[in-house]
């Protein structure tokens, strides 16, 4: 069972874009779809640790700004090299405006 926690508003994140959430010292990224539908995963790539909030994103993918590897960020798996990992995804849900992630 997942615990709820409130990430963001849904004003704080434009279509196609990412916004960094950090809880407990773990960081995340946040996404808006160009459908509008929100998405969560691990705040950093898994080939070099950068923060994915500074990648660049296109459609449903998060370029990583380092060595441009990609994930499709609304199942975390990795496009190729230079990333071979998935990333972790988070469940995600919004009410009154309000985008909750799924934790634990």
């Amino acid at each position: 069972m997942s615990k709820w926690i409130a990430a963001c508003q849904t004003d704080d994140i434009d279509p196609e874009d990412v916004i960094p959430f950090q809880h407990e010292g773990v960081d995340y990224a946040i996404y808006r779809s160009p459908d509008d539908d929100f998405y969560a995963t691990a705040g950093h790539c898994t080939h070099e640790r950068m923060l994915l909030c500074d990648g660049l994103v296109m459609d449903n993918t998060i370029e990583c700004p380092k060595h441009n590897g990609r994930f499709d960020y609304t199942t975390g798996r990795a496009a190729g090299a230079p990333v071979l990992v998935d990333l972790q995804t988070y469940p995600v849900r919004v009410e009154d405006g309000t985008v909750f992630i799924g934790i634990g």
